[in-house]
């Protein structure tokens, strides 16, 4: 047997004590609820500041990326270099930093939507004061959670080395899922690899005419809802019958239907697409679950 081998299987065979099941599987069931309530007021929030300018922390945030274009050479050729979308913005990384603290790895990428036209330029504030807030939230609050499960581990008899083993990983990033001469679509991301309870996704879908964020039921159209699900129950049948996903029936928590706080992106044709978090309709082992729509 291989050292790491060895190692693995040392690793496998650290007992983990009842007392931290029980703790964690509580902090797991009050993340879900925070997380829940922090979707709601998301979507909130993004009605609310449709169509009006952001102030405060996007403003001093703003005026600190333009400081570092203005003195560091170096940086403003590097964010100069990436590409512009739809020749109307450029999304960049505002803040990127790692760092490792008692044993927990932190990785951090926080976005930034800069807009071309000037008068836009207020919209996008708006949307990055959002995504700064959600994102440094985030990674504040899921160190804390890895610091009490540390705690608890510590406390119920698990050794610093033991610990250390487990590798803690918090990411919090992005992904451009799109970027046409239409929409500019993306996806704000965290996730803690000890558990999947804690990810968390928060889509945004940008008009690049005006920078405001488009809706789902602006997407869809009138009476668009209703024939999502039409669309959406069909694909389900299609992918049980070849891949063999078993999604929950409605009575089991399963699809219910479209709402104006389903999970979406734009694709590079211009299509929405669905997007169900893993276990949200199906089993976790089939993970998240996407359906574009055709339009």
């Amino acid at each position: 047997m291989s050292v790491l081998e060895d190692a693995k299987k040392t690793y496998d065979q650290i007992p983990i004590p009842d007392e931290l099941h029980t703790r964690v599987e509580a902090a797991i069931r009050n993340s879900q609820e925070g997380m829940r309530r922090e979707r709601k007021m998301v979507m909130i929030r993004r009605r609310n500041q449709r169509f009006r300018v952001g102030a405060g922390a996007a403003a001093a945030a703003m005026a600190i990326f333009t400081v570092a274009l203005n003195s560091n050479a170096a940086f403003a050729k590097e964010m100069g270099n990436i590409p512009v979308i739809g020749s109307v913005a450029q999304i960049l990384t505002f803040r990127a930093y790692e760092k490792e603290e008692d044993g927990i790895g932190i990785s951090v990428e926080i976005p930034s939507v800069s807009m071309i036209a000037e008068d836009t330029a207020g919209a996008a504030e708006a949307i990055n004061e959002e995504i700064y807030n959600l994102c440094s939230r985030y990674a504040d609050e899921a160190v804390e959670r890895a610091k009490e499960y540390r705690q608890a581990f510590l406390d119920t008899g698990g050794t610093e080395e033991e610990w250390l083993a487990h590798k803690i990983q918090i990411k919090v990033g992005y992904e451009i899922k799109a970027q046409t001469d239409r929409y500019l679509s993306f996806v704000v991301t965290g996730m803690e690899n000890w558990s999947s309870a804690y990810s968390q996704s928060v889509y945004y879908t940008l008009d690049l005419s005006d920078a405001s964020q488009v809706t789902l039921e602006e997407l869809l159209g009138e009476g668009g809802f209703e024939k999502a699900d039409e669309e959406i129950r069909s694909q389900m049948e299609s992918m049980e019958s070849k891949s063999g996903i078993q999604f929950w029936t409605e009575e089991e928590g399963g699809f219910s239907g479209v709402t104006e706080e389903t999970k979406f992106y734009v694709n590079e044709k211009n299509n929405p697409v669905i997007v169900f978090d893993k276990y949200e309709i199906a089993p976790g082992a089939f993970g998240a679950i996407e359906f574009e729509l055709e339009r």
